[in-house]
């Protein structure tokens, strides 16, 4: 399956083209016509397949027929600081002609500048647990 078979904006396709992304990975072929759709997804694949575009793409899209909202829309878990910024970078990507703006927050670090990045406001929030909880904790996150 191509990516331009799948019902996204052009806005998505033009940053799916940016990132030379044409066939999509089975993941990717499985997951997000469902989430499209609106329907919960499991998936499972090894590191490398584009889980991450898997679930992204769609989410960005979603929000996008929604419309920008000036407040966290999606919050992604995600367990270490590595693959937190590593999902920062790619909803960054994809979405990078929406107009839709991402933080990604992870402990081990100054939490002024992530705290400064939150009240800007972003639609997408990624954040390993531990420092999402520290600032739900302080009163400087509220979901």
């Amino acid at each position: 399956m191509n990516f331009t078979e799948l019902p996204l904006s052009s806005a998505i396709q033009k940053a799916l083209v940016d990132k030379k992304y044409t066939q999509a990975t089975p993941i990717q072929k499985q997951a997000i016509p469902l989430v499209l759709d609106g329907h919960d997804v499991l998936g499972c694949a090894q590191t490398g397949t584009g889980k991450t575009a898997a679930f992204a793409i769609p989410l960005l899209a979603g929000m996008e027929s929604e419309g920008v909202s000036k407040k966290i829309s999606c919050l992604v878990l995600t367990p270490t600081r590595e693959l937190a910024i590593q999902i920062g970078e790619s909803f960054t990507d994809y979405g990078k002609y929406l107009g839709i703006r991402n933080t990604v927050i992870f402990g081990g670090v100054n939490q002024s500048p992530q705290v400064r990045a939150i009240k800007s406001r972003p639609e997408v929030l990624i954040a390993t647990p531990g420092r999402l909880l520290d600032l739900i904790g302080q009163g400087l996150l509220s979901l």
